[in-house]
C-alpha cells in the first residue's frame, strides 16, 4: 500500500503580524488544519521570512497535536480503552 499526505502552508502578513495556515492534503489525508501566528517586535527589522518561520512552526505544532489526538481517539474507539501514546 502506498499513501501520500502533503502539508500545505499558506501565509498572510501585514508587516507586523504573520499568520500561517497548515493543512494536510492528499487523497486519504485526514483533512486536519491548524493555524499559527507570529508578531514582529517594533525593535526588529521587518524580515517576513522570520515571521513565516515562527508562524509555520506554531501551525505545525498545532497540526501535530491534532493528529495525535485524532489517532488516540481512533485507538480508543477500536480498542474500547484509553490510548497511551508515547512521543
Amino acid at each position: 500500500m502506498h499513501n501520500q499526505w502533503d502539508v500545505e502552508l499558506s501565509f498572510e502578513e501585514d508587516g507586523v503580524h504573520t499568520g500561517c495556515d497548515a493543512r494536510l492534503v492528499g487523497a486519504q489525508a485526514p483533512g486536519l488544519h491548524a493555524h499559527g501566528e507570529a508578531v514582529r517586535s517594533v525593535d526588529d527589522r521587518p524580515l517576513a521570512r522570520i515571521g513565516e518561520e515562527l508562524a509555520a512552526s506554531r501551525a505545525l505544532d498545532e497540526l501535530s497535536r491534532k493528529l495525535r489526538a485524532q489517532a488516540a481517539g481512533e485507538i480508543e474507539d477500536e480498542g474500547h480503552r484509553p490510548a497511551y501514546l508515547i512521543y
